[in-house]
């Protein structure tokens, strides 16, 4: 199964809170910081979700 290489490019700092805590769900903490997650529907409606903040790659 592909995996996407999922990176915050921008901050969360006045997001809305359903932004936040998506952020927070993936494991992202810092800007620039990098996670990998499984390409399933869950990940990616969490993707689309905050698509304005991250960067995603398919790895």
């Amino acid at each position: 199964m592909a995996e996407l290489k999922i990176t915050l490019k921008s901050s969360i700092i006045g997001r809305p809170q359903n932004q936040r805590d998506t952020v927070k769900a993936l494991g992202l903490k810092k800007v620039n910081s990098t996670v990998v997650k499984p390409a399933n529907e869950a990940v990616k409606g969490m993707v689309a979700t905050i698509a304005h903040l991250v960067d995603v790659e398919e790895v």
